[in-house]
């Protein structure tokens, strides 16, 4: 499918950004018969920093659109292999609720496929042009203005949703503001040959250490990808108090050769990237009466392992559905429904890792349990529904709520 060369003068939803969220939510918008047009900066495909995991979370949303057979003749893994402090374990992704497999795609094949989703369910594509303002009236956004090639032009909306990423350069503009006091990642990726691309396990490693040979408030990954390649990244957790003071691209590059031999590393990495993630909900600002910032623009990343892509997917579906009402008041309130427990309490537990000795302390103890690391492993990756009604879930619930209880940081005061 490709774009239409004109470019709508006006629609009734402008989505601006095209990754997960904002592709998920036009393909939505346009599946519930609305006329939708959806503009990035970037021509497709296009790169993104990222992990390029897909958690139980993620897979069950991208079933939802359809695409179940799609990722099925990508990788599919059964879980997480950790290792750290002397220890390897092998954990089966928890199933409940959720599907029991994940999966792993480039983000140029993912995204490019995903706004190819967007598009076949009616969605108009404008490719290459910057949001870089927006007209208001009344607080209510009616028309957001793009670069493109040297010109201007602008496209008027009735609803304007806002998933254009980390930085979110028109959330900016419409009043977003990111609390950096609450703990946020510096993360990096590169891809790299491997002999064990079709390896059925996700790999992490819990006991990242520095130059120094000291260990950091972070983990290292190697994502199986298919196709002779692996993803191959580490990141590391951060608060104003505690900055991350390590240099991403050669931590990273260390990681590589550390893992060369035992996980089948050939040849030089490739396409190095690095990140800064707002994480936890740490923005304020994310609505107005009819716009609403979501995805990573709205810091729904998850702050104890750095996922971002589910959040993504389930904003994008989940704000068509208030796309009539005063969003002002309808978004904020959901996100905090959805995600307020959960990630006051990871905002929370992850700050407490970046106290130094806590994880030096901790992890050995917790890596010699394989029942300790499996809740983990749920706990982290926030794979806990509404739905699960088990002893876990309902202490990680609860949990939630006392977290919540106890914020004084925005968006949950």
């Amino acid at each position: 499918m490709t774009t239409s060369p004109a470019v709508p003068q006006r629609t009734d939803v402008l989505v601006v950004g095209a990754g997960p969220a904002g592709s998920a939510a036009a393909a939505w918008a346009a599946r519930a018969g609305r006329d939708v047009v959806i503009a990035d900066a970037a021509v497709f495909p296009r790169d993104k920093t990222c992990g390029d995991g897909l958690t139980p979370r993620a897979i069950a949303e991208l079933t939802r659109l359809g695409l179940d057979d799609w990722l099925r003749a990508h990788t599919v893994n059964q879980g997480l292999r950790a290792h750290g402090f002397g220890q390897v374990l092998e954990l089966r992704w928890p199933g409940g609720s959720l599907p029991d497999w994940g999966s792993a795609v480039a983000r140029t094949e993912l995204d490019d496929h995903l706004r190819t989703t967007a598009l076949k369910s009616g969605a108009v594509g404008v490719e290459g042009a910057k949001a870089v303002d927006a007209r208001l009236e009344g607080g209510r956004v009616r028309a957001v203005t793009f670069q493109r090639d040297g010109e201007t032009f602008e496209i008027e909306c009735e609803r304007l949703v806002v998933a254009d990423g980390v930085r979110s350069g028109l959330g900016k503009v419409l009043g977003r503001v990111w609390h950096k006091d609450t703990v946020y990642a510096v993360a990096g990726r590169c891809y790299v040959d491997s002999t064990q691309a079709d390896d059925p396990w996700i790999t992490s490693h819990l006991e990242l250490r520095g130059e120094q040979g000291e260990i950091l408030s972070g983990y290292g990954w190697i994502f199986p990808l298919g196709g002779g390649q692996v993803n191959v990244g580490a990141g590391t957790l951060a608060t104003t108090k505690r900055p991350a003071e390590v240099a991403i691209k050669p931590l990273m590059a260390r990681y590589v050769e550390e893992c060369r031999t035992h996980f089948g590393l050939e040849g030089e990495a490739r396409l190095a990237t690095s990140a800064l993630l707002p994480m936890g909900g740490a923005v304020s600002g994310v609505a107005g009466p009819n716009w609403a910032l979501i995805g990573d623009a709205a810091a729904c990343i998850n702050p104890l392992n750095g996922e971002g892509i589910d959040y993504g997917l389930e904003t994008g579906r989940f704000v068509v559905d208030l796309l009539d009402t005063d969003l002002s008041v309808t978004w904020p309130a959901l996100l905090k429904e959805h995600y307020g427990e959960a990630f006051s309490i990871a905002r929370r537990l992850a700050g407490v890792v970046t106290v130094p000795r806590v994880l030096p302390t901790l992890g050995p103890a917790g890596m010699r349990s394989d029942w300790l690391m499996t809740l983990a492993l749920r706990w982290m990756g926030n794979l806990v529904t509404e739905e699960d009604r088990d002893s876990a879930a309902k202490v990680w619930r609860w949990a939630g709520r006392q977290s919540v209880r106890l914020e004084h940081r925005p968006p949950f005061t």
